[in-house]
């Protein structure tokens, strides 16, 4: 498909049609990288996607301990450190 750059402010851009951005998968927001002299429009990957699914399964195996629990506490933690009460808290 043949197309052209249009101005957008001091930048330039491509009119995508709407059966090509659905076919590839593109959402609101997408990552742009040069190929061999072209350029590549790909999803982007959603920041933390996935990690609700690998939460749940880590909880179902048990393996979601606490980080505070895998290490014996410091000095600092025992002798030093002291949670300030939250507004509203008696």
């Amino acid at each position: 498909m043949d197309t052209r750059l249009v101005a957008i402010g001091n930048s330039r851009g491509v009119r995508l049609p709407k059966p090509l951005i659905e076919e590839a998968g593109l959402g609101e927001r997408v990552s742009l990288r040069v190929v061999d002299g072209g350029l590549l429009i790909e999803p982007r990957s959603e920041v933390r996607a996935g990690w609700a699914a690998a939460a749940r399964l880590a909880r179902e195996r048990g393996d979601d301990a606490a980080v505070e629990e895998a290490w014996p506490p410091t000095g600092f933690d025992i002798d030093e450190w002291e949670w300030e009460s939250a507004e509203g808290d008696a």
